[in-house]
């Protein structure tokens, strides 16, 4: 259990202290700092357990409410089991946080969200008891590169020599396309600004299709500062019940990427300068003046953290360098190598094979992090906005679902209890978006009902 803790908890953030672990040396600013930054903003006092909603629901021991939308709910019925999806914080089942009241199930505004925007799906409400307050950590998926390059190399042997070779080529060219703009970052994370913003924002926007991680941190500054930084009217009715405004990043996403709506794919996400005043001129126009300054400030930070991890020094690193060979690479910056082979292995032709033997061993292993951490309901952890999933695997708490109808006046009301056994097992690959997107083709058949005639009732541990 020890070595699980120490894999597993730098990429979790706990909201009742620092946000992450202590980034890289030689960095202009450190994790400490930009936490100052992040608490002064306008909806800073949002990532306190104390005030933000979702944060107070979960560290209160009390039962916590979740919804999850699903146009599966036949099949659910007819194997009586639920799955996670790696697609969901390694290998979680989404949901989003709904709050008690007396009139009914009162989504989050992320809930709420969805209700508007899935139509053809139906809803589940789940009511999880725990046995004890769980801690406000959180899952930073920004912070998976260790995981992912540990992941591989531990189950290397599952590859042909041709697929590996493959793998490993991939990455290296990949860098090698990238480097200039990577050391650029660096240096502008050590305080060395080598380039007008024009400039910055060019190369950004040109090196995104060369490395796809990079649109995963562009989006996810842009997301934090009009998370943190809107004042809207909309902004402030959520904030003042305790809610970040997840609607702010679903347009920004859709309306950034076309495809979006075919799958979430933010290695698409690369907006110019100009495009990028486009966006956020129509979310919100109060923020347009100052995001490409929070853009080019935030995302050196961030990448270097993201890449390098906390015991290197950004001052002897050189992507020109690293881009010679995979091992050093692996040595010099090992979160990116993992990011970079983990995108690699997705475009394998046999990826669907592979799926169950990698992406299944990170959700066993992140499985058993939670239940150490007595965490029931894993949550994204980047920022605390309202996405989070259910442990299909927690021994120590007592869960009931339901098909769930919405009122005329927005509330959830329960309407049918469902038998289900939550399996600690992810769902096929082909079941997902990005299956049916990358491998189109008939579906695995779903496995028959369970051979447990345990309730969903009964207990949380498969």
């Amino acid at each position: 259990m020890t070595l699980v803790y120490a894999a597993w908890d730098p990429v979790h953030t706990d909201y009742a202290s620092r946000p992450a672990l202590p980034g890289p040396r030689g960095l202009a600013e450190s994790t400490d700092d930009w936490l100052a930054i992040h608490r002064g903003a306008p909806n800073g006092h949002l990532l306190h357990p104390g005030t933000n909603q979702m944060l107070a629901s979960l560290t209160s021991g009390r039962p916590v409410h979740l919804m999850h939308t699903t146009p599966y709910l036949d099949a659910i019925r007819a194997t009586g089991e639920l799955h996670g999806s790696g697609g969901c914080l390694v290998g979680a089942l989404y949901c989003a946080p709904l709050t008690a009241t007396p009139d009914g199930l009162r989504p989050h505004n992320l809930g709420t969200y969805l209700l508007r925007t899935k139509p053809d799906t139906k809803t589940l409400v789940f009511e999880v008891r725990p046995e004890a307050p769980a801690p406000p950590k959180g899952l930073n998926y920004l912070h998976l590169g260790g995981i992912h390059l540990d992941t591989y190399l531990t189950h290397r042997g599952f590859l042909t020599a041709g697929e590996d070779d493959h793998l490993r080529q991939s990455a290296v060219a990949r860098l090698r396309g990238a480097s200039g703009f990577l050391d650029l970052l660096l240096a502008d994370a050590r305080g060395e600004h080598t380039a007008s913003t024009t400039a910055f924002f060019h190369q950004l926007a040109a090196t995104v299709p060369h490395m796809p991680f990079l649109g995963y941190l562009y989006f996810e500054v842009l997301s934090e500062y009009l998370l943190l930084h809107s004042t809207s009217p909309e902004t402030k009715a959520y904030a003042f019940a305790g809610e970040m405004n997840n609607h702010l990043y679903k347009e920004l996403a859709f309306a950034a990427v076309k495809t979006m709506g075919r799958l979430f794919d933010l290695a698409l996400f690369n907006p110019d300068r100009a495009q990028l005043t486009e966006l956020i001129d129509r979310i919100d126009p109060a923020l347009t003046l100052g995001a490409d300054a929070y853009v080019r400030q935030r995302l050196p930070h961030l990448f270097a953290c993201a890449a390098l991890g906390p015991d290197r020094d950004a001052g002897a690193v050189s992507f020109r360098h690293a881009g010679t060979d995979f091992d050093t690479l692996a040595t010099m910056a090992p979160h990116l190598a993992g990011q970079l082979v983990f995108r690699e292995m997705r475009a394998l032709p046999r990826y669907p094979a592979l799926f169950p033997v990698f992406e299944q061993a990170k959700a066993t292993s992140v499985y058993a992090y939670w239940n150490n951490q007595n965490i029931a309901v894993p949550f994204n952890g980047v920022l605390p906005k309202g996405e989070l999933g259910l442990n299909l695997a927690f021994p120590r708490a007592w869960c009931t679902a339901w098909v769930a109808e919405t009122c005329e006046r927005g509330l959830l009301h329960p309407t049918e209890q469902l038998n289900l056994l939550p399996v600690p097992r992810l769902a096929d690959l082909r079941g997902t978006a990005l299956g049916r997107a990358a491998f189109p083709g008939p579906p695995a058949p779903p496995a028959g009902p369970s051979t447990h005639p345990a309730l969903v009732g009964a207990t949380s541990a498969a």
